[in-house]
């Protein structure tokens, strides 16, 4: 019986060890993305697609494509030792409503949020597109799912800050809405006159959750723990503490919340206790009918563009 329970134990501090190497591994490959070229899905061989579902694919660093087609300036914007990449498009002085300071996701860039930028340029703003550290042409080699992202809101804000803008809003999607709540809550001199959030996640646990569900196959709640665990080990930070849904209790200010009912990455939990959470008296949720964690202007541009035009327009009391 004990060398039974002897070799029980064996076994189950050997699944223990290789399950925390795996979810190490997949944190690891979660926050620093590669800068070689990853294969196409039908360029992969059957062995390298069973391997990918047991220990994760590779995330490319995507690459910054220019077709943003109104009028722009290419600058950079220091936050912390680092330098971000940012397009700027402005309107003339006497025509223009106001600056959109605008933050893309998760392994994302500037390249994908052009579609709205060039919208909000129509509605007559000005708009500043940001990659965040580790993005598109930023420095860094990491990505903290927000946490330190939340220095690069800070830094883009005050640049517009100190052009003279008077009228600035903060949009975010997914983990650039996510960042915006950070910042915020860590530092009260950034007072936006409107917020935009869409797609943002509750918490750091429950993005690193659907992430595990959707790319590993894998139980969202304890994969979700240990991935959190290890990106926290890995960066030296708690990332436990990175909790949106309480963050945005400091923000004030008239917001518009968006999100997509089919959304695989962000649960309507998460973002009913976003929006009930706000401090804000004028807040508004819109849900998007049939839309996943996806672009919401190129999915429904309609509703798109009634909900946050009219969010706009209307008085910025609270």
């Amino acid at each position: 019986m004990k060398k039974f329970l002897r070799w029980v134990g064996i076994i189950l501090l050997i699944v223990f060890v290789l399950l925390n190497a795996l979810c190490a591994w997949q944190a690891y490959i979660f926050t620093h993305f590669s800068d070689k070229k990853i294969k196409k899905e039908q360029e992969k061989g059957f062995i390298a697609k069973k391997l990918e579902k047991i220990i994760g694919e590779e995330h490319p660093r995507q690459l910054v494509v220019d077709s943003f087609s109104v009028p722009h300036q290419s600058v950079i914007i220091h936050s912390d030792s680092l330098k971000l990449a940012a397009w700027y498009a402005i309107h003339d002085a006497d025509s223009s409503n106001g600056t959109v300071v605008m933050f893309h996701g998760f392994g994302s860039s500037r390249s994908d949020i052009i579609p709205e930028a060039t919208a909000f340029y129509k509605m007559g703003y000005n708009v500043l597109l940001t990659d965040f550290r580790a993005h598109g042409n930023s420095d860094g080699d990491v990505c903290s799912m927000g946490y330190f992202e939340s220095h690069d809101v800070r830094a883009a804000y005050n640049f517009i800050k100190n052009t003279g803008e008077k009228n600035i809003i903060l949009w975010g999607g997914s983990m650039g809405a996510a960042s915006i709540t950070k910042a915020m809550h860590d530092d009260d001199s950034i007072q936006p006159s409107k917020v935009i959030l869409e797609k943002c996640f509750g918490k750091v646990t429950d993005a690193a959750g659907s992430m595990a569900r959707n790319n590993m196959h894998e139980p969202a709640g304890i994969f979700g723990a240990l991935l959190t665990f290890w990106g926290s080990v890995e960066q030296g930070i708690f990332m436990f503490s990175m909790k949106p849904d309480k963050f945005v209790k400091s923000i004030t200010c008239p917001v518009l919340v968006q999100w997509g009912d089919k959304d695989e990455n962000v649960s309507s939990a998460e973002t009913e206790h976003i929006f009930k959470n706000l401090s804000s008296h004028n807040k508004k949720l819109v849900v998007y009918p049939n839309c996943g964690h996806e672009n919401l202007y190129l999915k429904n541009p309609s509703l798109w563009k009634t909900s946050v035009g009219n969010f706009l327009n209307a008085s910025s009391k609270n």
